[in-house]
């Protein structure tokens, strides 16, 4: 049945805990900020896309999940499936994906399929995790050093082979400002664990900017100098295009958003288990995983999913209900009508430092060298999905991955079985 766990969570709710998710959603959706600007622009759309994703899907997400602390919104994993769709079939065509994927996730919720996901082998989703953050960081190059590219190629030779031929165009302002927010992301959190350094560097940077840039001149790219300025309101709602062309060229996009979504909201809905001692109802949270990826590209959003670090940082602060999700999706929302304005100064520069350590953080590198001490199976899914994720899709990586992976488990089993024949033939 679908039972979202708001309505649970509101029996014998009192004064104290609303003022507990009230702390924890005003710290939530001050962090969100400057990842929901970050996440849309690695995807190759404007950065209020980010910001429509993490208010529409981030309340979804809280008021139909099955999970008590899940908060949703962009995050780093759809930033290479987004990108080379957008460049494909432009944001038409991502919307169009993007509801049907919301669509599959809700089927899957209702035929209860929330449980097969575990089923997916830890190697696959290790590989193309690490593919997605190597990934990222090459397309954050350009940036980090003030390289002046043009439109970048979607694919990682492309990018690799212009940033060589632009390496003469490097901006030492962007690129110490990049260096220097990248050193204070990562030594922050020995100073304050409640503040995250990544809005801290955004707010610095910003300031320093505008500083630098009146009194020396010194300039580099601005959210606002290449996207223009971020509007102070939601859009209408529209609808997208649902011509047989469309869904039959985008089915298989579709498919890869919807799996990717029900693997990294599930898997971070398992890890906020075990930090506040609960259990999710994984059915009702692919409803609401699919519920959000509908409503987001109605109001002009991009895919969404439950995000790991803003769930933690959500428990971490006190959220124990989705109340705090809610406050969190509600706060961005007052952020971008009163302070909206004032994100068209925000450096590329200091964004490209954001994405860098996230997708040093998504790398996974300890598990990664876990995985290469084990099984050769192991090290060849691992290696293959990798590998594809990074030079050629993410969908293909995802289908070749399971098809190693289920080759050499049909192979394990048949080597069982003819031990065991063996044993029988010899004692009997």
């Amino acid at each position: 049945m679908f039972k979202p766990e708001l309505f649970n969570s509101l029996k014998g709710y009192n004064g104290k805990s609303f003022l507990s998710d009230l702390i924890a959603g005003v710290i939530v959706g001050i962090v969100a900020l400057p990842l929901a600007i970050a996440f849309a622009i690695a995807s190759g759309v404007g950065p209020e896309k980010g910001l429509f994703t993490a208010i529409i899907a981030g309340f979804c997400i809280s008021f139909f999940g099955g999970s008590k602390v899940q908060i949703g919104g962009p995050t780093g994993a759809f930033a290479v499936i987004v990108f080379g769709v957008v460049q494909e079939f432009g944001f038409a065509g991502l919307a169009t994906a993007t509801v049907m994927a919301g669509l599959l996730l809700i089927l899957l919720g209702a035929f209860k399929m929330g449980g097969l996901v575990k089923f997916i082998p830890y190697t696959i989703v290790t590989g193309f995790t690490a593919g997605i953050a190597v990934t990222i960081f090459t397309g954050q190059i350009g940036d980090f050093f003030g390289l002046t590219t043009g439109e970048m190629p979607g694919d990682f030779i492309g990018k690799i082979g212009v940033y060589a031929q632009s390496f003469g165009t490097v901006n030492w302002y962007s690129f110490g400002m990049a260096l220097i927010s990248l050193i204070v992301i990562f030594v922050w959190p020995k100073i304050s664990k409640k503040i995250p350094g990544s809005l801290i560097v955004i707010i610095f940077a910003t300031l320093l900017n505008l500083v630098f840039e009146h009194f020396f001149g010194w300039h580099t790219d601005t959210i606002g100098s290449r996207y223009g300025e971020i509007p102070s309101s939601l859009p209408a709602p529209t609808l997208p295009d649902f011509s047989i062309s469309s869904i039959t060229k985008l089915f298989p996009t579709a498919i890869s958003i919807a799996v990717l979504a029900a693997i990294e909201s599930l898997l971070s809905a398992v890890v906020a288990d075990g930090m506040i001692g609960s259990k999710h109802d994984s059915n009702t949270e692919l409803v609401a995983q699919g519920i959000a990826n509908i409503a987001s590209p109605l109001f002009g959003g991009i895919p969404a999913t439950g995000a790991i670090a803003r769930t933690a940082t959500n428990i971490k602060n006190g959220g124990r209900t989705p109340i705090a999700g809610i406050i969190h999706a509600v706060v961005l929302l007052l952020i971008m009508i009163f302070l909206g304005k004032y994100a068209v100064y925000i450096p590329m520069a200091a964004l490209s430092a954001v994405l860098v350590s996230v997708a040093w953080n998504m790398a996974g590198i300890p598990a990664v060298k876990a995985l290469l001490k084990g099984q050769k199976s192991d090290i060849c899914v691992l290696a293959v999905t990798f590998l594809i994720t990074v030079f050629v899709d993410l969908t293909v990586a995802i289908e070749v991955g399971l098809g190693f992976a289920a080759f050499f488990f049909i192979k394990k089993m048949i080597d069982v079985s003819e031990v065991q024949t063996k044993q029988n033939v010899l004692t009997g």
